[in-house]
């Protein structure tokens, strides 16, 4: 206190969480970095949406802000780095019927506003979902909506001839989410639990591994034989992981691949399945993939499910689906599911509660997933429609797949398998000695530096296979086959190619 004209003046002292009751300076102050964060955060990489894309990025923005005065020798960026297929730019539409059964989810009213304006099939689908869940703006259940997961399994039993049950289903957001999920109950002993993945491989496999502080035991793929999987691999990478004091807890199996688009044979799923069984591995099934079939009389999908039920084997599976590829493409709604096959009540007990953490996946990404297991049935009003809209998917994926691996396979220094399933083609490129050594001096990947020089030189962004995996002085991209205009698209890649390689011959 102080007295001041005969007056006595009282300050309250401050509280010691007052901002102004410290003086805060820079050597005292604990400051965020990112040598502050988790390090196992910082050894995450996820290519598909790396350097490349934040730079196609970059250019997207000069060009909507500046035009032709952008200076850049291209009109557009293309991306082909990543599965989006309703991302601007594309032409693959929704499903209408998909679309439909949202609209009136998120506004019930219109079934009384506009009655005419939606298939009776549709309006039936919409009802009967709210009687189920009420607004979408409320919590689910977090395994997800109940009457949503009975038509999942009812959905597999059909598929595969087996039963399945809705207490076996998780609906996730996206399947991305799940593996997620699966990844870090299986990281019991951080930098020594380890899982087996297909090289090349999604790189969200490793990415989550990283972030979960796994050990990622490659296995590689055979590219000589279509990129088909090896049993004598695996177990070598298996012995490797061994002697290096890694304890292998799981195999992850991509079917149809990503990024090769390759479908196993029922030999092959068998004999991973015996595999599993003899080293106790799980067996986690990606096969978000499992319609986009380009050649499906050559190459059919058969889900790990079945075969592994066919057997009568043991071994714990886990199986994943998404509404994100096929022909419904809903990549931003996060939709998604896994089933568990021979795996106890105390470990699905241990995946609710985590997923209980999360609440619930998205009531719209449910839906979805309710749609793609429960497409409009033959007779019903949405039916011709829905069965144009997939019929057209298909063939154009395919079509578009066939020519542009022609394409790319007329090229010098480029080989390319025809891939059979997914959305996208993972051709090889052969490098002149001087383009190494100017990728090496630019500290970058030599394949990494092809894709750069091919984003600025046309807008078109790909995924370089150092991204996914690959065998020592190899090199590779990935591309989708989702873009239109594939003569202007494959002619951009053609011209490149052959200007690259003459100038570091």
């Amino acid at each position: 206190m102080f007295q001041a004209s005969g007056t006595v003046v009282r300050f309250r002292s401050l509280s010691p969480f007052h901002p102004l009751a410290h003086s805060w300076t820079r050597s005292t102050m604990r400051s965020l970095t990112v040598d502050s964060l988790n390090p196992a955060i910082r050894n995450v990489q996820y290519a598909v949406r790396g350097e490349l894309a934040i730079k196609a990025e970059e250019y997207r923005v000069m060009l909507k802000e500046k035009g032709q005065d952008s200076g850049l020798p291209f009109d557009r960026v293309i991306s082909s780095n990543i599965g989006n297929p309703q991302q601007k730019g594309l032409d693959q539409p929704p499903i209408t019927f998909n679309r439909q059964v949202a609209a009136l989810m998120e506004w019930p009213q219109l079934m009384q506003l506009a009655p005419n304006a939606f298939p009776q099939d549709v309006i039936d689908r919409a009802k009967e979902l709210h009687e189920e869940i009420g607004s979408i703006g409320a919590y689910s259940h977090s395994q997800g909506v109940p009457l949503i997961r009975q038509n999942v399994a009812k959905f597999i039993q059909e598929r595969d001839s087996h039963p399945s049950s809705p207490d076996n289903i998780f609906l996730t957001g996206g399947a991305s989410a799940g593996v997620s999920l699966l990844i870090s109950m299986l990281i019991s002993e951080p930098h020594k639990s380890g899982v087996l993945i297909p090289i090349p491989q999604y790189p969200l496999y490793t990415a989550t591994l990283a972030q979960f502080s796994g050990v990622a035991i490659p296995y590689h793929l055979d590219e000589a034989h279509e990129w088909s999987t090896s049993i004598d691999e695996i177990k070598a990478a298996l012995k490797k992981a061994k002697e290096d004091g890694i304890d292998p807890k799981a195999l992850v199996i991509i079917n149809p691949g990503n990024p090769t688009g390759a479908l196993l044979k029922e030999e092959t799923q068998r004999e991973v399945a015996n595999l599993c069984a003899e080293h106790g591995l799980v067996l986690l099934a990606d096969e978000v993939y499992q319609s986009n079939l380009h050649r499906a009389a050559e190459f059919p999908f058969t889900s790990f499910k079945k075969v592994v039920c066919d057997m009568g084997s043991p071994v714990p599976l886990v199986s994943f689906h998404s509404i994100s590829k096929g022909v419904t493409g809903e990549c931003g709604r996060r939709g998604g599911y896994f089933e568990c096959h021979n795996i106890s009540d105390n470990v699905r007990a241990m995946m609710y509660k985590m997923v209980s953490v999360g609440l619930c996946p998205p009531l719209q990404g449910q839906i979805g997933v309710d749609c793609l297991v429960r497409p409009p049935k033959e007779g019903g009003e949405s039916y011709v429609l829905w069965k144009e809209e997939t019929t057209r998917i298909h063939k154009v994926l395919a079509q578009r797949t066939k020519l542009m691996a022609e394409r790319l396979n007329s090229l010098p220094g480029v080989s390319c398998v025809d891939s059979p399933g997914a959305l996208y083609l993972y051709p090889k490129i052969t490098l002149p000695e001087r383009a190494i050594a100017a990728a090496q001096a630019a500290g970058k990947e030599p394949d990494a530096f092809y894709a750069l020089a091919l984003l600025d030189a046309t807008g078109i962004c790909v995924v370089p296979g150092s991204g996914f995996g690959q065998k020592e002085g190899e090199y590779h991209y990935r591309l989708t086959c989702l873009c239109p205009g594939v003569d202007e698209y494959v002619g951009k890649l053609e011209k490149f190619h052959q200007e690259f390689c003459a100038k570091y011959q």
